[in-house]
């Protein structure tokens, strides 16, 4: 999750100077993120295939070496269609994580909330981390040796979790720490078709894929922003790390009023503070202070992931709850590369002053997605 933090942290502070390499305007540009949606849907699928037939610690393993690929692409500063090729490849494979980390740490029985807490705090603590080295390699002629920075995160998390899990399936790795195997449907139909039938699982899907796409679009887009509209220099990368550590703090500072108001409850909170904060950033023209709003933002954002994860796991069939996870995991990363595609499409046509009113239309379809999801388990 750090190196999934890392990389989404990544893109902001190099944006302006990809945009400037390759002569590109923001529509074109933003092709980074058509393909890695690509990438992003289509481990969502694979994920659903190759979790029932290799299991988990081969295909978190898989993912991993996807990304050593995808960097090793982009560190060359290889033409453009090269280097968005990159991106795809990248995108494939964390989605591949991503199913399986969350998969996996939601199917712990003990204290799972602070645990997957825990695990997106470490993806905000990469993405605080990465723009702060991203925005020196921004400034530097040879800009694409980031990316080996990132190849060497990768590698070196690749050799850890062999290390560690073993290439074992999920089953076997809790069977390690004394936890036994979840419980097993009685349907007969795969559990491809039975998650793909629950409507619960496409809400949840669609509300990750607004929330990550809003949390992406925020930190990779907001640094264009503030340099475009507020007049910012070079050090205006630094506002994407704001907002990172925000997300950070939030997802474990936040944990004791999630538990005293409810989780349910408090993500409707979260979200109108977060849109008030948004119209901050709009209509105060302060270039501090709208840096100040944004890293706020990411702290009342940070605690939306764990919080619809753990309902996921509260209201669907134990047996589909990994399987689902994982499906809502890969598919809403989409949103990563689908809203800051949008973004960059519609900053062509009007301007980079579009990002604030579109941020908070999809901070508001976020919150009207949440309140559709139910609150209990399906009666049988």
């Amino acid at each position: 999750m750090y190196l999934a933090g890392w990389n989404d942290g990544s893109t902001g502070p190099l944006l302006p100077r990809i945009q400037k390499v390759y002569g590109l305007n923001f529509t074109i540009v933003s092709l980074i993120f058509v393909f890695a949606c690509v990438g992003f849907l289509s481990g969502a699928f694979a994920n659903l295939y190759l979790n029932g037939r290799f299991g988990f610690g081969k295909v978190i393993v898989l993912g991993l070496a996807c990304q050593v690929i995808a960097y090793a692409i982009e560190a060359g500063g290889l033409p453009f269609p090269a280097f968005v090729l990159g991106y795809a490849i990248n995108g494939f494979g964390m989605a591949l994580q991503y199913a399986q980390s969350n998969g996996y740490v939601a199917s712990l029985k003990d204290n799972p909330e602070v645990k997957m807490g825990i695990l997106h705090a470490v993806y905000g603590a990469g993405a605080l981390s990465s723009p702060l080295v991203a925005t020196q390699f921004a400034q530097l002629p040879h800009w694409s040796f980031h990316y080996l920075c990132s190849l060497g995160i990768a590698f070196v998390n690749t050799v850890l979790l062999i290390v560690v899990f073993g290439l074992k399936t999920q089953d076997e790795c809790l069977a390690q720490i004394g936890q036994p195997a979840g419980e097993n449907g009685t349907s007969e139909k795969s559990q491809f078709n039975q998650i793909l039938r629950l409507r619960e699982v496409h809400l949840l899907a669609f509300f990750i894929l607004i929330y990550v796409g809003v949390e992406v679009t925020v930190g990779g887009w907001m640094v264009t922003y503030v340099i475009d509209v507020r007049g910012g220099g070079p050090s205006s990368g630094y506002i994407s790390s704001g907002f990172f550590g925000g997300l950070m703090i939030g997802r474990v500072g936040l944990l004791w009023v999630n538990k005293k108001v409810g989780e349910r409850r408090v993500l409707f909170i979260y979200s109108i503070l977060a849109i008030g904060l948004e119209l901050v950033v709009w209509l105060v023209p302060s270039l501090i202070g709208g840096a100040v709003a944004v890293s706020i933002i990411g702290i009342f954002l940070g605690p939306m992931y764990p919080i619809a994860m753990n309902h996921t796991v509260r209201i669907l069939p134990e047996w589909l709850v990994t399987g689902s996870i994982g499906w809502i995991a890969g598919f809403g990363q989409a949103g990563s590369a689908l809203l800051p595609f949008l973004t960059g499409a519609i900053s062509s046509k009007t301007g980079i002053k579009s990002l604030q009113p579109f941020l908070i239309s999809m901070m508001a379809f976020m919150t009207v997605l949440w309140a559709l999801v139910p609150r209990t388990a399906r009666k049988a």
